[in-house]
């Protein structure tokens, strides 16, 4: 089942139960998938960029709760905490940082990695690896570390 059937179905069952907070973030991302697909290009929306989208779609919401909670509108960062849930529930489980650090390693050893000069390319191997199960930045912090 693709990310648009499992959101209509899961649209339709929020409407029944009247679940506003879930209703809003799931039209959230009917909407993001809607311009996705009709942006010109022509593109199929394949797994990687479902994934990619829904990450997108947290992205924004995360930068958006740090400035309500830094101007303390505790009223708005609720609404953002909710829709993070709500969006957070089609991304596929997160890695724990165990088993991101056994990822890493694994691709620091398969390419010969020693040093900062290697960064990026472990970097993209990485970030393809654990796509949608682990954040840039993470995975940026933790290869600095092994290799720095």
């Amino acid at each position: 089942m693709t990310l648009e059937e499992r959101i209509t179905t899961d649209l339709k069952t929020a409407m029944k139960a009247q679940d506003k907070i879930a209703l809003r973030g799931i039209r959230a991302i009917k909407s993001a998938i809607l311009l996705q697909k009709t942006d010109g290009t022509g593109q199929a929306l394949d797994a990687e960029g479902e994934i990619a989208l829904l990450q997108k779609l947290v992205k924004s919401r995360q930068d958006s709760l740090d400035i309500y909670v830094k101007q303390n509108r505790e009223d708005l960062a609720v609404t953002e905490r909710e829709e993070i849930e709500v969006i957070s529930r089609y991304l596929p489980e997160a890695l724990s940082e165990e088993e991101l650090a056994a990822l890493i390693d694994g691709i620091i050893a398969e390419n010969g990695a020693t040093s900062m000069k290697d960064m990026g390319k472990v970097m993209g191997l990485a970030n393809k690896a654990a796509a949608g199960r682990a954040d840039g930045k993470t995975i940026a912090a933790m290869v600095k570390q092994k290799l720095g």
